[in-house]
C-alpha cells in the first residue's frame, strides 16, 4: 500500500526539519532518564545511529537532553537504535581497561516481525503486510501483554509499531531492567511456543494437562482464529493450504476421524497459525540494540510510534503518519483559532508536533510516562514510610 506519497529520495531534506521541530525530545529524555533516580543512568546509555549510505555508528552517548538534541540535529540519523546502560560512558569505551566495559541494565524487549509468519499467511510475504495479516500482530500483543502483566507482574509496557512490518515491546519496570541474561532467557522461553525451523512441519505440541498460560493464550487465539484463518487467509479454501493443515493432524486422527484421548490437534493447529513468533535472541541479550520509538523507517517513511492498547483492535499501520505528511502539516496555514493566540502561546502550542498527526502518538507516550512517574512516586513514599517505622 502507498505510504502517503512518501518518496525516500526526499528523506535527507525532511529529516533536518523532523529533528529540529517534531521529534519529542523532552518526552524521550524523560523516558530514558527514569526520573534521574540513579546516577549516570542516561549518560551511560548506548545509542547507535544509521546515517545516510548505511553508515552505522555505535557507542554514542550523551550527558544531557540538549547534547542529544544537538547531535541528532547535526547528523540527522536515518535510524536510531537504543542499547544498554553500561558500566562506563559508551563513547569512552575505548579508553577504559579491557574487560571492564560491561552492559549492566536494559529494558526487557520483544521484537515480533511479520516475516516470521510467512508459512501461515497467504495474503502477503516478506516485508509486505496488509489488514488481513496484521491481525497476527494484534493477537501477539494481546497474548504477550497479558502474560507479562499477569504472570510476571510487570506494569510498564511500551508497545511500539516498528514503522513497517512488526511491533516492539519495551518492558520498563525497574525489575525488568535489572534482569540477568539467564532471567531474560527464562522469560523468553516461557513465552515461546512455536518450536523448530522451516524444515519442521509441526511446530506446536501440547502436553496434558495444558499449562494455564497456554489456556489463556488459547482464549485469545480462539477469539481471532475464525476470522483470521478461515475467512481472511481461507486456509481450507485451496488444496495446497488444506494439505498444510492436514500435515499438522496426527495420522491416527486422519484414519479414525475422531479425537484420541489426550490429543489437542485442533488447538495445536490454531496456535501454530496464530501464536506470537518471538525473536528470542533480541529478548535474551542485555547488550542487544533495538530500534527506537520515533525513529523514521527509511523504506516506508512511517514514524515508529507508541501504540494505545485501548485502541488495539482498530490500530491501522497504514494510518500511521509518514515523515512527509507531518512535515507538510507543519506548513499548513494556521486556523483562525490558532491565529488569535499570543506569540508566546503559538510558540508553546503550535510550532511542534501538536500541529501534526504525530500529536496523538506523543500523547500516548506522555500517558505511559505519567504512569511510570506515578509508580516511582509511590515507591519512594513506601520506602520513606518504611524508614520512618524503623
Amino acid at each position: 500500500m502507498p505510504s502517503s506519497d512518501y518518496d525516500s529520495a526526499c528523506l535527507p531534506d525532511l529529516l533536518p526539519l523532523y529533528y529540529r521541530r517534531l521529534f519529542p525530545f523532552s518526552q524521550y529524555y524523560r523516558w530514558l532518564n527514569y526520573g534521574g533516580v540513579q546516577k549516570n543512568y542516561f549518560q551511560n546509555r548506548e545509542f547507535s545511529f544509521t546515517l545516510k549510505d548505511d553508515i552505522y555508528v555505535r557507542y554514542q552517548s550523551f550527558s544531557t537532553q540538549n547534547e542529544l538534541e544537538k547531535e541528532m540535529q547535526k547528523v540527522n540519523p536515518y535510524k536510531i537504535d537504543i542499547g544498554a546502560i553500561y558500566s562506563h560512558r559508551p563513547n569512552q569505551h575505548n579508553t577504559v581497561k579491557s574487560g571492564t566495559f560491561q552492559a549492566l541494565e536494559k529494558e526487557l524487549v520483544f521484537d515480533i516481525d511479520m516475516t516470521d509468519y510467512d508459512d501461515v499467511r497467504s495474503c502477503c510475504s516478506a516485508a509486505d503486510i496488509c489488514s488481513k495479516c496484521w491481525t497476527l500482530m494484534t493477537i501477539a500483543i494481546r497474548i504477550l501483554d497479558r502474560a507479562l502483566r499477569d504472570d510476571f507482574g510487570f506494569q510498564h509496557l511500551l508497545w511500539v509499531y516498528s514503522g513497517r512490518r512488526g511491533v516492539h515491546c519495551w518492558v520498563c519496570d525497574e525489575a525488568a531492567r535489572k534482569l540477568s541474561v539467564a532471567a531474560r532467557s527464562a522469560v523468553a522461553e516461557y513465552l515461546s511456543l512455536i518450536k523448530g525451523g522451516e524444515e519442521m512441519v509441526k511446530k506446536v505440541v501440547l502436553m496434558d494437562p495444558i499449562h494455564p498460560f497456554i489456556r489463556e493464550s488459547l482464549n485469545v487465539v480462539e477469539h481471532y482464529f475464525p476470522r483470521y484463518a478461515l475467512q481472511d487467509q481461507d486456509i481450507l479454501g485451496r488444496k495446497e493450504s488444506v494439505d498444510k493443515v492436514l500435515a499438522l493432524v496426527p495420522e491416527d486422527i486422519l484414519f479414525t476421524i475422531r479425537v484420541s484421548k489426550g490429543q489437542y490437534f485442533e488447538k495445536e493447529i490454531m496456535l501454530q497459525y496464530c501464536y506470537p513468533r518471538l525473536d528470542v535472541n533480541v529478548s535474551k541479550g542485555v547488550n542487544h540494540l533495538l530500534k527506537s520509538p520515533f525513529s523514521v523507517h527509511p523504506k516506508t517513511g512511517r514514524i515508529s510510534v507508541p501504540m494505545d492498547l485501548k485502541e488495539l483492535d482498530t490500530f491501522d499501520p497504514f494510518a500511521v503518519p509518514t515523515i512527509s505528511l507531518i512535515c507538510e502539516e507543519l506548513d499548513r496555514p494556521r486556523t483562525g483559532e490558532e491565529e488569535e493566540k499570543s506569540e508566546e502561546e503559538k510558540l508553546l502550542f503550535f510550532t511542534d508536533f501538536k500541529r501534526t498527526s504525530l500529536a496523538k502518538y506523543v500523547k500516548y507516550f506522555d500517558q505511559f510516562l505519567d504512569g511510570m512517574a506515578g509508580s516511582r512516586k509511590g515507591d519512594l513514599l513506601r520506602k520513606s514510610d518504611l524508614q520512618k517505622e524503623f
